[in-house]
């Protein structure tokens, strides 16, 4: 078990040292941008269905 801890944590390392070097400001504002786009569609199809399915009395 320990040898399997070991293997996930350098992979795990491995990855976020190779990684993180890579990332610029700009992918992180276009990340923030693009996740803020998909919650507020999001959102609006969830309402426009809702509206759609509801049952008027």
């Amino acid at each position: 078990m320990d040898n399997s801890l070991t293997l996930k944590a350098g992979t795990f390392g491995g990855v976020a040292l190779s990684v993180l070097p890579n990332i610029t400001s700009a992918d992180v504002f276009k990340t923030i941008v693009l996740a803020f786009v998909g919650a507020v569609v999001s959102f609006g199809v969830t309402l426009l269905l809702k509206k759609f399915t509801t049952k008027k009395k």
